[in-house]
């Protein structure tokens, strides 16, 4: 039994000593500003959430992730097992939330009560016609330059120190669920799992987390969802046009099954764009898989030796 289970992720934070050069990125990769001060930067994408990704004035690294849980009693029923306070979200949206640490350091945010926004718009290409379906007729297909549609944040994959360890915690907290537990040839050899949210019969995004036992805790990246293919490529295009660092893509990954397309931002922290991920319902359980499924690709390039 967990204490809670949360229904989704909520935001990333980082930190940079450039407000602005980080916010040209961003907006090079298909986020909004949603809120901007001389100390921190909060962004958005085209969906309800009033923002995904938060930048503070610092050294440059990162500084956490967050939960969405499905009311306030939640986050007191995490306050009162970990003995920490509810306090109030700082950001758009309002709300509240705790504050907790994994075993590795990392600070995790649970975050309810937020005001959704209006969702901005996002292209809705026409249909593809295939050899088996030409469901476009009498239309042409036009797809438009510029940044990708980030609709909101997807998942975020950390690397740490003790695989178990981090699970445990994770789990007995948030009600998280494994989708796949990565195998180095049996059990007892298991460096890591994609978990997922339990939500019953709501399917959900195939992970949410993914904790990979390197043996050293370090943010690997965070992954966020746009519109389509098409825009996945337009971003593509764009963000080469910009001199963008480009570090893995475009492919199809096997765990998860999304179309990947992975960049950097100025401080070398990774993000992706992604799109066609398998969504699952609780009742789809658990499954195992080898390393080399893990960093195979079902087509596109091999994953590069800065992120094997």
């Amino acid at each position: 039994m967990s204490i809670i289970r949360v229904e989704d992720i909520a935001y990333v934070r980082f930190r940079a000593p450039d407000l602005d050069a980080m916010e040209s990125f961003l907006d090079d990769f298909g986020l909004v500003r949603a809120a901007r001060g001389p100390e921190s930067l909060h962004m958005r994408g085209a969906g309800p959430a009033a923002f995904v990704h938060v930048t503070r004035r610092g050294e440059p690294g990162f500084a956490g992730l967050a939960f969405r849980a499905g009311s306030v009693a939640d986050l007191h029923a995490l306050a009162r097992h970990d003995g920490v306070a509810v306090a109030a979200l700082d950001g758009p949206g309002e709300g509240s939330l705790v504050r907790l640490r994994d075993p590795d350091g990392f600070d995790v945010e649970v975050v309810a009560g937020q005001t959704s926004v209006s969702e901005l718009p996002i292209p809705g290409h026409e249909p593809s016609n295939d050899a088996r379906n030409r469901l476009r007729r009498d239309v042409l297909k036009r797809v438009g330059a510029g940044p990708a549609h980030v609709q909101r944040l997807g998942h975020c994959v950390l690397n740490v120190s003790d695989f178990r360890r981090s699970e445990q915690w994770y789990k007995e907290r948030f009600g998280l669920i494994t989708s796949d537990e990565i195998w180095v040839g049996d059990p007892n050899m298991a460096i890591g799992a994609f978990l997922r949210c339990d939500r019953g019969d709501i399917p959900t995004d195939h992970h949410t987390l993914f904790l990979l036992g390197t043996g050293v805790p370090k943010f690997n990246h965070a992954a966020f969802e746009v519109a389509d293919f098409d825009d996945l490529m337009a971003g593509n295009d764009h963000l080469r046009s910009k001199g963008r660092e480009h570090e893995w893509g475009v492919g199809r990954h096997f765990l998860g099954s999304q179309i990947f397309d992975y960049w950097r931002d100025p401080w070398g922290h990774t993000v992706e764009h992604w799109t066609d991920g398998d969504v699952l319902t609780s009742a789809w359980g658990s499954r195992n898989a080898s390393l080399e499924t893990l960093i195979g690709v079902q087509w596109g390039p091999a994953i590069p030796p800065t992120m094997s």
